[in-house]
């Protein structure tokens, strides 16, 4: 039976520095989060955590915020449970509701529905935010998309819905691969090839927007692989990173000879859109 240590963070104030601690422990290895009026509950299985792994994160180290936890080892949980009594409905724009099965359609333009169990993305989080209004904005008619870190395959999900004609999402976690396979058969979608893997999928592969919503540093460790599949002409959409990191993803990428097209932010997290 696995077991999970359970840590469950008080925070004030609360935002947006559970984003950013939500942010910092999922890089750290946690992977399932439960938001609530206080904070945060976050969840790690047992054979991966070390009684270090809080010395490197950062925000706990912060004057900004007052942030006390508590743990505990929890034997089984029901992840369903759990985030269906956190998980609410969100829109974006008036435009896209984001919403689980067991949630009232609003009828809105587009609806994606999904079931995040222990993934990220479900549209609550700044960065999917920026990247469903950013994609909003594209004219994805017949286009070849890349989904890259999909988490839920919301976004690729969006991309059909926006008329693109191929798209492949890919993560390199297990539960992300799985959930997105599931999420792309419970929207009815038959254009999306969902992979389990890393920026080696990318050999010998051409698209027309790629989509990019990971951590900085893999950002700018997989950039010249982005690059390489992008088509001329082509867009690429980035997120996962802060407003302060701009300067650094840019000079990275302006080797490569494309510009900001916009820029969105929310909280400090920002999203980047570059064209050829």
């Amino acid at each position: 039976m696995i077991k999970y240590i359970g840590y469950t963070f008080k925070v004030a104030p609360k935002e947006p520095a559970t984003e950013i601690l939500i942010a910092q422990l999922g890089f750290a290895g946690f992977e399932s989060f439960v938001e609530n009026e206080d904070g945060v509950t976050a969840y790690i299985q047992e054979d991966d955590w070390n009684s270090t792994m809080l010395d490197d994160i950062q925000i706990l180290n912060s004057n900004e915020f007052e942030i006390s936890y508590k743990e505990e080892v929890i034997e089984q949980t029901n992840w369903n449970s759990e985030w269906e009594k956190n998980f609410n409905p969100i829109q974006v724009d008036n435009l896209v509701s984001i919403r689980a099965p067991f949630h009232e359609n609003p009828n809105l333009k587009y609806d994606i529905v999904i079931e995040p169990k222990m993934s990220f993305g479900t549209g609550h989080h700044e960065t999917t935010h920026m990247m469903v209004q950013q994609l909003l904005e594209l004219d994805l008619t017949d286009k070849k998309v890349l989904d890259m870190g999909c988490g839920t395959g919301i976004l690729a999900i969006f991309a059909e819905m926006k008329g693109a004609k191929l798209i492949d999402a890919i993560d390199i976690d297990n539960w992300c691969y799985l959930n997105s396979v599931e999420n792309v058969e419970r929207n009815n979608c038959s254009n999306i090839s969902v992979f389990e893997g890393d920026a080696s999928l990318l050999l010998n592969k051409k698209y027309d927007v790629i989509i990019a919503n990971i951590n900085r540093n893999i950002l700018l460790n997989d950039m010249q692989a982005y690059m390489n599949c992008l088509n001329e002409e082509g867009t690429i959409l980035f997120s996962g990173f802060y407003q302060e990191d701009i300067p650094i993803i840019d000079a990275e990428v302006s080797k490569y000879g494309l510009k900001i097209d916009k820029i969105f932010e929310r909280n400090n997290w920002v999203s980047l859109r570059y064209k050829k």
